[in-house]
């Protein structure tokens, strides 16, 4: 417990409030903080960047309406933009786990805002030199700026760090694929033995698999780049200028790179959270694409003597504290955690969405911390699964090409010349004398040995034949 020399009193609407004397944030984030001690989950990085930038565009905003003199909106300006570069985070002490809102959050950081523009006008913080809610939070509501905040902040990460780590990725599988053309292996369906098939084939399903999945990202931008900002309180834009929710938009178009306007329907963008259902719903579809790809090279690679075998990924390091010499695709298995992650996070925001109450969503904060961390996660594993996994992922041919000649599978190519039964009743007999389909063939003179190699040659049956 603080002694008291070590607060500040502050007040609020609901009065008097006792402040760590060295925070920037005042008397509604103590309060919040005392009554949401819950997970120890905060808001990450990019949507307080997200918050400050907005709290930064609406002070020049309110400036250029008139409502807002340079002498605040300056300090604000600044302060802001301390928050937005990273250089207040530890003043963001709210859990997650708070007022669906956010409003505790969007309080925290117009206090935050506000004592710090006051230090920087010379004035003591508390002193409400600069107002927290008439100054910084001018024209504005926590039901319109949380929501703006979430879109931003997702838009700027899919963006910025998921879509290029997935590229890279997609560029890393693609490369992978034509080095890969060559090596024809058994392909398995039901788990079982099937036709040849090249590993670079078995390779270009799971790029296009990422491929997609970047498309599928793209696609949620239109939506996701519409902000709730303007609507204030309920979507009817009271206590705010009309232009306001378009001009701000326009800046945070500039300030991202990213093409940001102003919601169509501010009921539709405060009542609901369809688009962050979307993105998470997208990005559960990648995160399904990648737990198949990494499955398949976990099974590929499995062995390296007593399983598939047919691939090697590189290893990175010990893989049992009791087994010598065991190593372990562990890069794989963290993409696999991750992937497992996302989809959880997916049944959270999509529960969250759903539960929109009439006028306003109350579960933001919720969605926002999983939606963030969903991006987050995919686009860090990404790059990591690239870079140290599929860069280095080497095809053992000798075992693959050991697979197909000892394939009961192989018998498929005769089918059509000699009849499926035939063709059936040699495979069952290959399994059960322990032979090749080649042996069992020659032994019963089914066909004569050059037609027989022909048809039993793998790369013929790597394509459909030619009219």
């Amino acid at each position: 417990m603080a002694k008291i020399s070590d607060t500040r009193t502050e007040r609020d609407s609901m009065g008097e409030m006792q402040v760590p004397a060295e925070a920037l944030f005042g008397a509604q984030t103590a309060r919040a903080v005392e009554n949401f001690p819950v997970s120890g989950l905060r808001f990450p990085r990019p949507f307080i960047k997200a918050l400050g930038h907005i709290k930064l565009v609406a002070a020049k905003v309110n400036q250029d309406a008139g409502k807002l003199n340079e002498e605040l909106a300056r300090p604000i300006c600044s302060a802001a933009e301390e928050v937005a570069s990273g250089l207040l985070d530890d003043e963001f002490v709210l859990d997650i786990f708070q007022t669906g809102s956010g409003t505790s959050t969007n309080m925290n950081a117009n206090e935050v805002i506000a004592n710090r523009a006051a230090q920087l006008m010379g004035e003591a913080a508390g002193s409400k030199a600069v107002h927290p809610n008439d100054h910084v939070n001018l024209g504005q509501s926590s039901n319109d700026v949380i929501p703006t905040a979430i879109h931003v902040a997702a838009a700027n990460v899919l963006v910025h760090d998921l879509l290029p780590a997935l590229r890279h990725l997609h560029t890393e599988l693609s490369a992978k694929a034509n080095a890969c053309g060559d090596v024809i292996k058994i392909a398995r369906t039901h788990l079982m033995d099937a036709t040849p098939i090249t590993l670079g084939q078995e390779i270009s399903g799971w790029a296009r698999q990422v491929e997609l999945g970047i498309e599928r990202l793209e696609s949620c931008l239109p939506r996701l780049g519409e902000l709730a900002i303007g609507g204030t309180a309920v979507g009817t834009g009271l206590n705010t200028d009309a232009d306001f929710g378009r001009h701000v938009a326009e800046e945070l178009s500039a300030i991202y790179g990213i093409s940001f306007s102003e919601a169509l329907n501010h009921f539709e963008a405060q009542a609901a959270q369809d688009a962050a259902v979307e993105l998470s719903g997208q990005l559960k579809a990648v995160a399904v694409s990648l737990l198949k790809i990494v499955n398949d090279i976990r099974l590929l690679n499995s062995g390296p003597r007593c399983g598939l075998g047919e691939i090697s990924v590189p290893a990175v390091q010990p893989g049992s504290s009791i087994m010598p010499g065991k190593v372990n695709p562990v890069i794989a298995e963290s993409l696999a955690q991750v992937c497992v992650q996302v989809i959880g996070n997916d049944t959270t925001i999509s529960m969250a969405g759903a539960s929109g109450l009439l006028d306003l969503n109350v579960m933001l904060p919720v969605m926002a911390h999983n939606l963030l961390e969903s991006e987050m996660l995919l686009a860090n594993s990404s790059r990591v699964f690239a870079d140290k996994c599929i860069a280095g992922l080497e095809a053992n041919r000798k075992r693959a090409a050991e697979q197909i000649e000892w394939s009961m599978s192989m018998v498929t190519a005769l089918a059509p010349k000699i009849g499926y039964d035939k063709a059936a009743d040699i495979a069952k007999k290959a399994v059960k004398e322990g032979k090749t389909v080649r042996q069992i063939c020659l032994e019963e003179n089914v066909l004569p040995a050059n037609e027989l190699d022909a048809l039993l040659d793998p790369a013929s049956m790597l394509h459909p034949h030619q009219n």
